[in-house]
């Protein structure tokens, strides 16, 4: 969650950040309009996209040490962490009061609407105030005082411009940012976003004004007029919207076509950026000896196959562990053998051998799926070590289980041996990283 919440955050950055540079002061607004409601979207999307790569990799076998100095995980110490309890709780604070003050605003034009006279022309609906107030819109609804409207003193220009809000749905904009805030509200850059779009609403409905044939240094002298520090709902748009400045110098912007082209063609870029920068890498490692087994858990050696690999085994683990004489055919016939088994046939046989020397198996195809199975390819089966056991002598006799082949040093020794000397050396350390030949340390 946290990841995702700072990949989120950046990614708003660096999307606000273009539209301060490249869009803010430009006369496209309808396109950037589109724009800051896209960045945000994509702010939130690009975080969860996933990219998934394969790479093969053998299966290794780890190296497991036990002795005296082995810890039990009964024997930590459990801690309780509460800064996860803290950060929720802290968040959730922030989810409750953003959700309050939006049901609040909702309620109070709500309220408006419903309790004061309404006038019906076309698609707006004037709501006329008994209080005085700064003309402003929500939705199709135009809130404006009564007692003015009536006398006629409001400009033509300035009923304009809130039925260009009120047709062109910019509510909408503010409703989708509000609701988002209430869940991220924690990210400064959705501060930012919200009011580049309420400011590029006042130069979408600017324009179409002005387009009507108004002169703009009177329409400029209209806008000081009706500016005041009188409060307006969060969720309206009004003609006194702030930065009144940077909306006089906007009107008389004329943007190019060539720059309009060529700061269109710059998003490209800026989005695959963020692609690359904020979504999820994720690398999936096929095992190589996992792939295997898996296509060959449909085939079953036969009774005679099974009766030949014991006698196979039990021949090559009845000669002496210095005199061993390895026959290459033989260890490709045992490792054809058991990989043909199940598991359960497996688990009934004689255990895979060990050999001190083994031959370099051919190599294995690149992906057996959808392969003619050739039992001959396969590498040697590499059998992992049991559990590991804080108690010695049980670990030793589980692996004795296993087949396993012990050594002090380079010297083998029996089983006997092995199990003796667990029971007399406490500090006796059991190296099984060359499963199944375990070594003993410490003796």
């Amino acid at each position: 969650m946290e990841i995702y919440v700072l990949k989120s955050g950046l990614c708003l950055a660096i999307f606000f950040g273009f539209y301060k540079l490249f869009l803010e002061n430009e006369s496209m607004h309808t396109f950037k309009r589109f724009y800051l409601l896209g960045a945000l979207f994509l702010s939130l999307v690009i975080p969860l996209v996933s990219f998934t790569t394969y790479a093969q990799m053998p299966v290794t076998t780890p190296a497991v040490v036990i002795g005296a100095d082995t810890i039990s995980f009964s024997e930590i110490e459990k801690t309780i962490n509460y800064w996860p309890f803290v950060l929720w709780s802290f968040y959730a604070t922030g989810v409750l009061y953003f959700s309050l003050k939006f049901k609040k605003n909702i309620k109070q034009l709500l309220s408006r609407i419903k309790n004061n006279p309404k006038l019906k022309k076309g698609p707006i609906t004037y709501v006329l105030l008994k209080n005085p107030v700064v003309p402003h819109t929500f939705l199709s609804y135009v809130f404006l005082n009564k007692q003015k409207y009536d006398a006629q003193e409001i400009p033509d220009e300035v009923l304009q411009h809130e039925r260009v809000h009120a047709k062109q749905k910019h509510s909408i904009d503010i409703l989708v940012v509000e609701l988002v805030q209430i869940l991220f509200w924690f990210n400064p850059f959705l501060y930012f976003i919200k009011r580049s779009i309420k400011l590029n609403h006042e130069f979408l409905a600017d324009s179409v004004v002005l387009k009507q044939g108004v002169n703009t240094d009177a329409y400029q002298n209209l806008i000081l007029a009706f500016s005041s520090q009188a409060n307006t709902p969060d969720l309206a748009n009004s003609i006194n919207y702030s930065f009144i400045k940077k909306r006089f110098t906007v009107m008389k912007t004329r943007t190019s076509n060539s720059k309009k082209l060529f700061i269109s063609l710059l998003i490209f870029p800026l989005f695959i950026i963020a692609i690359y920068s904020f979504s999820n890498k994720t690398v999936v490692i096929n095992q190589i000896e996992n792939i295997t087994n898996d296509k060959l858990s449909h085939i079953k050696a036969t009774e005679a196959e099974i009766e030949e690999y014991n006698l196979l085994v039990k021949k090559h683990n009845d000669l002496s562990v210095n005199n061993i004489i390895i026959v290459q055919e033989e260890v490709k016939r045992i490792t054809f053998l058991y990989n043909k088994m199940t598991l359960a046939q497996r688990k009934n046989a004689e255990p895979f051998p060990y050999f001190d020397v083994i031959p370099t198996p051919p190599s294995a195809p690149e992906s057996p799926i959808n392969q003619e199975v050739n039992y001959a390819n396969f590498p040697m089966p590499v059998q992992a070590p049991p559990a590991p056991n804080a108690d010695s002598v049980e670990y030793i006799k589980e692996l004795l289980k296993r087949g396993a082949v012990f050594f002090i040093g380079s010297r083998s020794c029996s089983s006997e041996e092995a199990v003796d000397l667990a029971k007399k050396n406490k500090d006796l350390k059991i190296d099984v990283s060359n499963y199944p030949k375990v070594v003993l340390i410490g003796c």
